[in-house]
């Protein structure tokens, strides 16, 4: 509580400055207080009581319109900012995402941050943590065959990752996410070749990584059995 009596107001103003066209701005985060889920799906989907923090993880730039997470690029170069411009700011109308936001702010923030990744060429595991996060908030909103069709997305760009930088990336929960991915697409032979890997492989010493991918392997063998899938080999010489 605030002097006076007031409560914390969940979300706070932070200082931004634009790696395009470098306008300072103010853009809302939540305080951590208010970070803590009430439950958390298998694919790493957060739901809270209050305000959803996913929906200020992006920084809108009201001049240029360019849109960032805290993961992508410092810096852009020349080129970056051409390539930016040519392809989206120069027809950007000047508005604010500072504020509050709903779940309609979110997506377009999201959308935006997804259209400047891939006109900078941002790295694939920018592109596919904001494609994943954006088949969440339709995930929100139960609009099952839009979070599908963003799941593929970022499937694809998950699995890029994975054999492009495989050495800067944490391997287990990288391969928990494509197998996780596969499963709730219905890709069950898909999703068990990439939990076994996580399951079989000696150098992978990641606990927790190695027992979700064990539960899912389970779950998805009683859901194979209860929609009468034929299990694939691996599961009928695995008692795993």
């Amino acid at each position: 509580m605030l002097k006076g009596g007031s409560a914390l107001e969940p979300l706070y103003q932070i200082k931004v400055t634009c790696s395009c066209c470098e306008t300072v701005f103010h853009t809302s985060r939540v305080r951590p207080s208010f970070k803590k889920p009430v439950n958390t799906d298998t694919d790493f989907c957060a739901y809270y009581t209050t305000v959803n923090p996913d929906y200020y993880v992006v920084r809108v730039c009201p001049s240029c319109g360019f849109a960032s997470t805290e993961n992508f690029a410092e810096r852009l170069t020349d080129r970056q900012k051409q390539a930016y411009n040519d392809k989206i700011g120069k027809q950007w109308q000047k508005r604010d995402y500072g504020g509050e936001r709903g779940a309609a702010d979110a997506m377009l923030s999201y959308k935006l941050a997804l259209l400047s990744a891939q006109a900078i060429g941002e790295k694939d595991r920018v592109i596919a943590a904001v494609l994943h996060h954006i088949a969440w908030l339709y995930r929100y909103e139960g609009e099952v065959e839009q979070e599908n069709r963003f799941l593929n997305f970022a499937l694809d760009a998950y699995v890029r990752v994975f054999e492009t930088e495989r050495d800067s990336v944490s391997n287990a929960r990288m391969m928990y996410l494509i197998g996780e991915l596969n499963r709730r697409l219905g890709q069950y032979n898909e999703a068990v070749r990439w939990f076994g890997r996580v399951i079989q492989d000696k150098n992978i010493t990641d606990a927790a990584m190695i027992r979700s991918c064990r539960e899912q392997w389970q779950n998805m063998r009683e859901e194979m059995n209860g929609k009468g899938i034929e299990l694939p080999e691996e599961m009928l010489q695995s008692g795993t």
